[in-house]
């Protein structure tokens, strides 16, 4: 066989690409994206379990019969994990994303005529998403200081129009859990479906035994989404969604034999699907079981807490709310004399190897407006980095120490553009004009620029700068 470029070539140059482009993926030293269990056995297994269905394509199950096996026991180790009783059904799919969409065309479908969804400013973004694409409304209300939903404002918000209630167990930017036995008992006095995000803590939440109830066992809960490839340690993309009742369910399938081809039915949204993800994530909860699962999300907790005593020990700095052990955000302490800017705390991290994510700040009406945070996710590998990153977000935060937090001057043009259309050149000017297209730049002035900057004129921006990225 001839090749253009001999295959080991191509290899080489990937790797070269990973090296010089890509956050590592193991280690615990990425605190956002990466969930590593820091088990050897387990990356192998993983691998091996991958690479065993790497070809095998899971649209059609009664093909490659072994991927409806995992499905089903994928989807049974999850209801037992997760309190469904015999009425719940499971669906598997590529990621939280896709969980949530389908969730909410349950919700759409199940409710004729009901085109609104309710959820916390704090909701995941792919629940805006799933109502751009399902012609529905996202209606957001305030969450308090401590990051949890505004019940009141919440419950006032209900109406006979609503399709859908979304709380979350823990919601991503702070890692605390949502009041989700009181929107729920509400909920249900009103006929109205509550869906859990549980994308991020899913697979922890069962293992800590001081979490207020939050899944199908509080009455009213609907449906659930928990992600595999976050802390089930399986790779992207893995996820379970689990509802109340088989109609709904299959109320968001989809079939179509009106083509001279094959008949079609799926039970995603997606056609052909990549099995790797699904079947190494059945693998590691095969292999773990219970037991292993508690041992790792237990180191979980206590490396979060010890973080979290660390920075409440720093003057300047504070943990936003009750986090629960798989993240936390810190916030400056406004009350302070000596004010520490956690984003300029993130840029001066990275000089000693550890990548937080920084996050923007947020208007509210109805509740104090949340401030700019830096964000970490804890693994069970951050284990054998936990005194460094102790160490360090101590020296750190004196390092930044009376250093201004980033004011976003470069915003102030843009204001102006607020419901005006953008084209790609002016897009692409104004990323050059801001700093944007350096990303490597300090990431404080370029949250502190999206946080001054009108909503709709950072959402063209962002869509401007992944299509750019991706070679547009």
């Amino acid at each position: 066989m001839t090749f253009a470029i001999e295959p080991d070539e191509v290899l080489a140059r990937l790797r070269s690409l990973r090296a010089e482009r890509d956050a590592p993926t193991r280690g615990g030293r990425v605190l956002s994206y990466v969930y590593d269990p820091g088990v050897p056995e387990l990356h192998h297994l993983v691998e091996e379990a991958a690479l065993e269905v790497l070809h095998l394509n899971g649209l059609d199950p009664f093909v490659y019969g072994s991927l409806a096996v995992v499905e089903r026991e994928l989807g049974a180790m999850m209801k037992r994990l997760l309190h469904g009783d015999e009425g719940v059904v499971a669906t598997c799919t590529s990621g939280g994303t896709e969980s949530i969409i389908l969730a909410v065309l349950a919700a759409r479908e199940a409710h004729p005529g009901r085109r609104r969804i309710v959820a916390p400013t704090t909701r995941h973004p792919a629940f805006q998403k799933a109502a751009h694409l399902l012609g529905m409304t996202l209606e957001v209300v305030p969450v308090t200081p401590d990051g949890v939903v505004d019940v009141d404002a919440f419950v006032a918000a209900l109406d006979d129009d609503v399709a859908l209630a979304v709380v979350s167990a823990p919601s991503y930017p702070h890692g605390v859990v949502d009041p989700i036995e009181a929107v729920a008992a509400a909920c249900a006095e009103r006929g109205i479906d509550v869906h859990v995000d549980a994308c991020f803590g899913g697979m922890v939440l069962p293992f800590l035994d001081d979490v207020p109830p939050w899944d199908l066992a509080v009455p009213g809960v609907t449906s659930i989404s928990a992600d595999l490839h976050k802390y089930g340690y399986g790779p992207k993309g893995a996820s379970v969604l689990l509802q109340r009742g088989a109609d709904r369910q299959r109320g968001m399938m989809f079939a179509d034999a009106d083509w001279p081809g094959y008949p079609v039915a799926t039970s995603t949204l997606l056609g052909s699907r990549q099995a790797a993800g699904l079947v190494a994530a059945w693998a590691v909860l095969q292999s773990l079981g219970t037991e292993g699962f508690g041992v790792l999300q237990a180191r979980c907790r206590r490396i979060a807490d010890a973080i979290r005593s660390t920075v409440e020990g720093i003057e300047g700095l504070r943990v936003v709310g009750d986090p629960v052990g798989v993240a936390l955000a810190i916030a400056t302490d406004a009350a302070s004399a000596s004010p520490v800017d956690p984003l300029r705390l993130g840029d001066a991290l990275v000089a000693r190897g550890f990548l937080a994510q920084a996050q923007p700040g947020l208007r509210q009406h109805g509740q104090p407006d949340l401030p700019s945070t830096l964000h970490l996710t804890v693994t069970p590998a951050l284990d054998q980095h936990l005194d460094a990153l102790r160490e360090a977000l101590v020296a750190c935060a004196e390092e930044v120490r009376g250093v201004p937090a980033a004011t976003g001057e470069a915003a102030a043009p843009l204001a102006a553009l607020e419901g005006v259309p953008i084209d790609s050149a002016t897009a692409g000017a104004i990323l050059a004009q801001v700093g944007a297209e350096d990303l490597g730049a300090e990431r404080a002035e370029l949250i502190a620029v999206i946080e001054a900057t009108p909503p709709s004129v950072v959402h063209r921006l962002l869509v401007e700068l992944l299509a750019r990225e991706l070679g547009d």
